[in-house]
């Protein structure tokens, strides 16, 4: 089998090398998977150059979701069979195969796009857990967020279209704007000194309960600003590699909660119901066409330096997706 491995901190494009190892005996209760796609994601690139929150365990093989179709099954698993399709959870997904137990597999409905399907697990379960579990929102509610053309952004876009929950969406550039109306977006704004009162122009001075962000520096601050008493910000990344300055008059006086998002951690603490429900809405949502993420270019394994590096560009237009397997 063919995977992709780094056996140092450093840049993506430098550090990683593809590997072939003998694929290795299937044991009892597990399962044989070839990986047919398999997103690069930003935290990836973070944690290959040693910026996340986690170090990685060298010898790593970097990847945090993907979707394949099993191969191989031991005679003692009864819940998956040759040829389903398959979402991967777990880490270490560049590959084009994975031998693993039987629960790191979750079945696919045999229908919808297994693209899109590679890519449910981070993006659209954070854009469906900020909405869920932080604020109650109703419908002609108004939210916030940073880094709105981000796939997460994108996805949250999506999501709170479908219930009628109104979406101001910050960007940094406002050729973005029309992409984002596309999907459902109801007010796109560029960023600057002056974002609370573009927010204020389009709300009408309606009440904002919930802002998400992903940038933080001054980007967090002027949300914070922005937010109706009472309100919530969520942080859920830090794009700009700068720390907020958090406005304790806000904190005090418009009593503004600050909380914090980490999907590791909702996957360490969420009950096996909570994690239920969640898979099964996104999986239905996704496989229907209902949800889903733009892809801005597909490599194979062999390329791998030449998708984190255009992982890694501002300019793309969606996603980065590594196909180790033709379906």
């Amino acid at each position: 089998m063919k995977i992709i491995q780094h056996n140092e901190i450093g840049s993506p494009a430098n550090v990683l090398k593809v590997v072939t190892q003998a694929a290795p005996a299937l044991a009892a209760g597990e399962v044989r998977v070839k990986i047919l796609a398999t997103p690069i994601h930003p935290s990836n690139l973070l944690q290959i150059s040693g910026h996340y929150g986690v170090a990685p365990q060298l010898p790593a093989i970097p990847g945090s979701e993907g979707a394949g179709q099993v191969v191989e099954v031991a005679p003692d698993v009864t819940h998956l069979k040759v040829g389903q399709r398959v979402l991967v959870t777990g880490g270490g997904t560049w590959r084009d195969e994975l031998t693993g137990p039987a629960a790191r597999f979750i079945a696919l409905p045999d229908v919808g796009d297994i693209e899109q399907l590679s890519m449910l697990t981070v993006n659209p379960l954070t854009a469906l857990l900020i909405l869920n579990n932080f604020v109650a929102l109703k419908a002609g509610d108004w939210i916030v967020q940073s880094a709105a053309n981000s796939a997460v952004g994108e996805y949250i876009i999506q999501l709170a279209k479908q219930r009628n929950v109104k979406t101001i969406n910050i960007v940094r550039r406002a050729d973005l704007a029309a992409g984002l109306k596309a999907l459902g977006a109801d007010a796109v704004v560029v960023d600057g000194d002056d974002l609370k009162a573009q927010i204020n122009a389009v709300t009408g001075g309606a009440p904002i309960s919930l802002a998400i962000d992903c940038v933080g520096g001054e980007t967090f601050s002027r949300m914070v600003d922005s937010l109706s008493f009472g309100g919530t910000i969520v942080a859920y990344g830090a794009l700009s590699m700068t720390p907020p300055k958090l406005n304790s008059v806000a904190v005090i006086f418009n009593d503004v909660r600050v909380r914090g998002f980490w999907l590791s951690k909702w996957f360490e603490t969420a009950s096996q119901a909570d994690k239920g429900a969640a898979f099964g809405q996104v999986i239905q949502l996704i496989a229907s066409g209902a949800l889903k993420a733009k892809i801005d270019a597909r490599f194979s394994l062999d390329e791998i330096g030449a998708a984190v590096a255009r992982a890694a560009e501002s300019g793309r237009d969606g996603k980065v997706i590594l196909i180790p397997t033709p379906a």
